[in-house]
């Protein structure tokens, strides 16, 4: 990335940067493919689309992406920023430009959770002629069919942009089979030179059926087995965003961002026990509204300061109702509160939540002789969480939670570097973040806990140490290679109270960890290195992360122990080629290794037991090819195959069951662009 991209400055942080032009089109629910040259990224990966699995450097379960910043265009896609922080829903690669990955110090550019953050930026409307369009068809494996049509062009100052998508799949598990359809229009108007004004809205529907998780007998025995055959997923999300940048002069930019959605994750799930006859469906509605606000200022040669503030809100209500059956609609919903445990057609939890959050934040980097910098910085962030249940679960005796949660937290970090050679920088980053008390941290409705403030766990903070050099010294050569330093303090976890029956839990601060190791990654272009004007490119990239990770703290007994999902290694390697508009293939292969599933390093039970899970996740290695071949200047074919040497493995394990990862599928397909 740019060292100061616009009111950004990245400069003395270790970033990359994946060009979606660059690579060849990615299809379905492939993030192998989309993030095949981001290093350090472990997809915890599942067959159905929906719901993203991210995690970085072993912090944190990757269920959800919980500790990892997902956004659009510096928007976070997050169900709710603070309170829920879930991915449910992603954009196609079709609607992306580029994929920018920041490491330490994002907490100071972003906000919180620990870092990265993944930034995904929206393509733009073409800007040479008033119309032009692209329309993508694919067919693939397991009833694979897609479809994105695009029209977008610039006319004077106005510019726009509208696309429709369609995907649908079986599955390759009975009751695996998806739904998604979205649209998304872009309207801007540019003031001459000085500002551009847009409006952005983004509208997706997604619905999944849910297979179910596996044991390990049964994962052995048959994957491809479905063990929850109703159970169903629905997801909702629309975002209107409206963003103005501004130029006062050629030393000083406004970039203002105001955002509002919604979005509703509700699911089905047929209840536990050998033969069920009732379900619970669940509803988790999100309405949020947002402003960032920043002003970056150059002055002096060289140097640069950027301030601003970000504020959020969101109402967050939550419900789960009994019914009579296992396939009841989204919507058939009961409103009288369940009586006993045995109730049916009732409610059986309400809450009202809400978060609010604001931040305001400074940041400079200083140029001095010699090519070297200094970059301070400070952010200071305040939450507050609250929740109101009016329903409890039937089975609990705990009175209704009431709460309300405060935090205030200043942020600090500090950046040196310097640059030397040809293309070449030193970088030195320090920086702290944190992770707010989510809903279920200081008000979770499962438990038995008692609703006084017995669950105040304090925010869980990260600190942040990157040291490492990174640049273009040759013709067709990039390298970044670092070695880093992550310490989270206060693990926010539940745990049995003692003396209490069991289901009785409270959520505490039980423990630290430490996580440390190298981070590299190289490309090299053959043919740009002769010619760096060329039209052709065969390029080799490799990165590798090796991680070393421990709890330094533990009030469970886990010291020592290794961190759930902080596999040794993670190793991505492939050759890509690609001529301008008229070829392009990649081979990516990725290798992880194996890993634990839970901080206790232990089975969850004998293998003798038909709940039996390994301690660890075996590793696995899992290649992947694909390809656009331009048969005109117009039109394209687009053809892959994933998962190439069909390898049986799983890389997902949560609330005690597996997730098979998908078999060897192939797609092709076609595109027209004019």
């Amino acid at each position: 990335m740019k060292e100061v991209d616009g009111p950004l400055i990245t400069v003395t942080k270790k970033t990359s940067i994946t060009r979606l032009d660059s690579i060849p089109t990615v299809v379905d629910n492939n993030l192998r493919a989309l993030f095949a040259q981001t290093p350090g990224l472990f997809v915890s990966e599942q067959q159905s689309p929906g719901q993203a699995n991210l995690s970085y450097r072993g912090i944190g379960n990757p269920q959800e992406s919980e500790f990892v910043t997902v956004m659009l265009d510096g928007i976070p896609l997050m169900s709710d920023w603070i309170g829920y922080p879930t991915i449910y829903m992603l954009p196609l690669p079709q609607q992306i430009s580029e994929v920018q990955l920041i490491r330490g110090g994002s907490s100071l550019l972003y906000g919180p959770e620990p870092p990265p953050v993944v930034n995904m930026v929206s393509r733009k409307p073409i800007t040479d002629r008033q119309l032009g369009g692209y329309a993508e068809a694919v067919f693939g494996s397991n009833g694979l069919l897609g479809s994105f049509n695009q029209v977008s062009g610039t006319s004077g100052n106005w510019d726009y942009l509208a696309d429709a998508h369609y995907r649908s799949s079986d599955g390759k598990r009975d009751n695996g089979d998806s739904t998604l359809r979205g649209a998304d229009l872009h309207l801007g108007h540019e003031s001459g030179d000085t500002a551009h004004t847009s409006l952005d809205l983004h509208v997706a529907q997604l619905e999944t059926g849910d297979p179910g998780k596996l044991s390990y007998p049964q994962f052995i025995a048959d994957p491809g087995q479905t063990t929850t055959p109703h159970n169903k997923l629905w997801t909702d999300r629309y975002v209107l965003a409206l963003t103005d940048d501004r130029f006062f002069s050629e030393d000083t930019e406004l970039v203002t961002k105001l955002w509002g959605g919604y979005q509703d994750n509700a699911s089905r799930s047929q209840d536990r026990g050998a033969a069920p006859t009732t379900a619970t469906l669940q509803d988790d509605q999100f309405r949020f509204y947002g402003v960032d606000a920043r002003v970056l200022h150059r002055w002096g040669r060289g140097n640069a300061l950027t301030v601003g503030t970000t504020m959020y809100h969101s109402d967050a209500p939550f419900r789960q109702f009994t019914t009579d059956g296992l396939t009841p609609g989204r919507y058939e919903r009961h409103g009288i509160a369940c009586a006993t445990p045995a109730s049916k057609d009732c409610a059986r939890l309400r809450q009202s939540r809400s978060t609010d959050y604001g931040a305001v934040f400074a940041e400079n980097v200083f140029r001095f002789e010699g090519g070297w910098h200094f970059v301070p910085s400070v952010r200071i962030e305040r939450e507050k969480v609250q929740i109101d249940e009016s329903i409890r679960p039937p089975n609990l005796t705990r009175g209704l939670v009431d709460r309300e949660v405060t935090h205030n937290v200043p942020l600090f970090g500090l950046g040196f570097g310097n640059d030397f050679g040809r293309g070449n920088e030193t970088y030195f980053n320090v920086s702290q973040g944190w992770r707010p008390v989510r809903y279920f941290d200081v008000g979770s409705p499962f438990g038995n806990t008692s609703p006084d403030p017995i669950n105040d766990p304090d925010p869980t903070h990260v600190l942040s140490w990157e040291a490492g050099v990174h640049g273009t010294p040759a013709n067709g050569l990039f390298y970044d290679v670092s070695l880093f330093r992550v310490e989270v303090k206060d693990r926010i976890e539940s745990q049995q109270i003692e003396g209490a029956p069991p289901g009785n839990t409270i959520n505490v601060n039980t423990g630290d960890t430490r996580h440390s190791g190298f981070e590299g990654q190289v490309d090299y272009d053959f043919l740009a290195a002769i010619d760096p004007k060329t039209a052709r490119h065969l390029s080799i990239f490799a990165n590798l992360s090796l991680l070393d990770s421990e709890f330094t703290a533990s009030a469970k007994g886990f010291k020592g122990n290794t961190p759930a999902f902080s596999p040794d290694h993670l190793a991505r390697v492939g050759v890509s080629y690609r001529e301008d508009h008229k070829f392009k293939l990649a081979l990516s292969v990725v290798s992880v290794a194996s890993q634990y599933w839970q901080d206790s390093n232990l089975d969850n039970a004998t293998p003798a037991q038909p709940t039996y899970i390994p301690a660890e996740v075996p590793s696995y290695t899992v290649g992947d090819l694909s390809a656009d071949w331009w048969v005109t200047p117009e039109i394209r074919v687009l053809g892959g195959i994933s998962n190439i040497s069909d390898r049986t493995y799983y890389a997902r394990v949560f609330g005690g069951g597996l997730e098979p990862a998908i078999g060897r599928t192939f797609h092709v397909g076609a595109a027209w662009e004019f």
